[in-house]
């Protein structure tokens, strides 16, 4: 049974008025995949009246108006992707889809979304908490560079004029939060929680231990000052031992205290299994694209120690690795395979990376997420556990489920900790049973520099992961796929960095269809890269391309082969002084400008 989206459906469950409006900037649709539906599904669960008030029309207030005031406050949430990213490329042209809205309409919420609901709120109900969550919240917390903008924000709890923030996977701080507030007290007085950034004007109510940044005048003042109010946020994102921060807006004071603790297996798996109805609200005529890849799929984990830098699933989700148990998964498996639409395909069994199931170290448990040094870059922690036997008992038992066909893995494999297991028979059985025609892994780039400030594996490793993949292929009687992610222009990138790139594609044979020009966005070690033009770990410079059409070189010669980008490809190679590129031997790019003339002509 969904949530109530309208008065009607508040009055047959004998509701006056709800405890809380959830307003969300997705269509409403009530999948653990959703953040939204999580959130709600924890509060109902612990007796709390929750209405969904999914992507109301912000031009009036009628949809805002529509459950009244709640008793206890509004929950705001730009979405499951934030909204700039969802609206715009990196080109910052308009997409022409929103796979999260009705039949893909791309026009049902609007640019920073969270905060246009949160002050159409205060003006409408000046006295009702506002708590914002999700990961647009999330990853403007502090300031931030915008790229759309291109400049700097303040906190989001600033600019949308809310009380509080739950920053991170938020299950238990809201419902923390939502207790609070039934007991009656203030939002301005609920200070003390995980997970939470709150403001105020009174300096003596900040934690003791709390970390100063620069202020966001000298952040403004001093490209500098963001990188290292950066690094200091990047080391201080885990539960353990991370230090609240504190950073002041003249006379106002933001403080984000420490993130929350990680659940444990038994809440997670709880928080799971709660009555989800794994669909688009009825009320939709079109369907919500989205619920296509995620429908019959599973979330198996959360948190990621790869702590790529152009990621942000490390300032959100942290480090620290938590997975559900063998039979929550399979509970939840078999509950798929009686929905009228199974068609014997589980499409997904994973988490931000598939592959990190268990715990990177037993120390984390004790000590939290190292600060110095990470789990996998440069190269592998001598503590590091690796382990794919659990995850891959879970795979067998969903395997073995009556009307399961194939399991497959779809959510990103890790390649470089795949490589670091020294028991093989993870990656048989991925090769034999798990991959749907081609497996998609992310080397990203072959520059060795490039990859350190990316926080990725040397290139070394991915060439031996290939060899193995298809040696195993050929063992196993399978003619599957790699399709490796690649990204252009991320900071430190050349045009002669890209050049490289090209030659090893043409030597191997291989056409990407898909590349990702760097898109930065809030919350990460890239953007902050990209906007100060330093590395905040060393303050070393960094060579950072922001001229779009150079940008556009540098992809372009990641896909040489395409005849319209001829000209680019071109340019690029005699820009990087490599036209021994150009021409008719076997290791050029492109045949030479009179050629493609003769071509064009006949």
């Amino acid at each position: 049974m969904f949530l109530p989206v309208n008065k009607n459906d508040m009055t047959e469950r004998g509701w006056d008025r709800p405890d809380f409006v959830l307003v969300t900037g997705d269509a409403y649709v009530d999948h653990p995949s959703f953040g939204a539906a999580i959130i709600s599904r924890v509060l109902d669960a612990m007796n709390f009246k929750v209405a969904i008030l999914a992507q109301p029309r912000w031009e009036t207030d009628e949809d805002f108006k529509r459950f009244g005031q709640p008793v206890l406050g509004f929950l705001v949430t730009g979405g499951n992707i934030d909204s700039i990213v969802n609206h715009y490329a990196v080109s910052k042209k308009r997409r022409s889809v929103d796979t999260y809205a009705e039949g893909g309409q791309i026009n049902k919420r609007p640019d920073y979304a969270a905060r246009v609901y949160s002050r159409i709120i205060r003006r409408i109900y000046p006295d009702s908490p506002i708590i914002l969550g999700g990961i647009e919240a999330s990853l403007r917390r502090l300031a931030h560079y915008d790229y759309f903008q291109n400049r700097l924000f303040a906190s989001i709890l600033i600019d949308s004029q809310a009380d509080l923030i739950v920053y991170g996977m938020g299950e238990t701080t809201i419902t923390d939060i939502a207790e609070s507030l039934r007991s009656g007290l203030a939002p301005q007085d609920i200070i003390w929680l995980r997970g939470t950034v709150w403001k105020t004007k009174d300096i003596s109510r900040i934690p003791e231990d709390a970390i100063h940044l620069p202020s966001f005048k000298e952040l403004k003042a001093d490209k500098l000052n963001y990188a290292r109010s950066f690094n200091i946020q990047d080391r201080n994102t885990d539960a353990l031992n991370g230090k609240p921060l504190v950073e002041k807006y003249d006379d106002v004071y933001v403080i984000q205290n420490t993130a929350s603790l990680p659940v444990s297996r038994e809440y997670f798996d709880w928080v799971y299994e709660l009555p989800y109805e794994r669909d688009y609200h009825p009320m939709y005529k079109e369907k919500v694209p989205a619920i296509e890849e995620i429908k019959f799929s599973i979330i198996a984990n959360r948190g990621c120690m790869g702590s790529c830098s152009f990621c942000s699933l490390t300032f959100h989700q942290g480090r620290i690795i938590q997975s559900r148990s063998q039979d929550s998964i399979v509970k939840e498996a078999e509950g798929i395979t009686k929905l009228p639409d199974f068609k014997g395909y589980i499409h997904d069994v994973g988490g931000p990376t598939a592959n990190f199931y268990v715990s990177a170290c037993e120390k984390q448990a004790e000590f939290g997420a190292c600060v110095d040094k990470h789990c996998l870059t440069p190269a592998k922690c001598k503590n590091l556990t690796v382990s794919h036997s659990e995850y891959l008992e879970v795979l067998r038992a969903i395997r073995q489920l009556p009307k399961v066909k194939k399991v497959f893995v779809r959510s990103g494999i890790r390649y470089d900790y795949l490589m670091y297991d020294r028991d093989e028979t993870f990656f048989e059985e991925l090769v034999q049973y798990h991959i749907s025609g081609q497996l998609k892994v992310a080397p990203e780039h072959v520059s060795d520099r490039v990859l350190d400030l990316m926080q990725k594996p040397h290139f070394e490793l991915y060439d031996k992961f290939v060899k193995k993949y298809y040696e195993l292929n050929r063992k196993f009687g399978k003619d599957q796929f790699l399709v490796p992610y690649l990204m252009s222009s991320h900071p430190g990138s050349t045009v002669e960095d890209a050049v490289v790139l090209a030659e090893y594609l043409h030597k191997n044979h291989l056409r990407v269809d898909q590349v990702q020009d760097f898109y930065p966005t809030p919350g990460t070690l890239s953007t902050a890269m990209y906007y100060t033009e330093v590395d905040p770990r060393t303050m070393q410079k960094v060579y950072v391309e922001k001229n779009p059409h150079k940008k556009a070189m540098q992809r372009a010669l990641i896909q040489y082969y395409k005849p319209n980008n001829y000209p680019l490809v071109q340019e690029a190679l005699l820009e990087a002084g490599r036209s021994d590129l150009i021409g008719n031997g076997p290791d050029c790019l492109i045949k030479n400008q009179n050629y493609y003339k003769k071509e064009k002509e006949v």
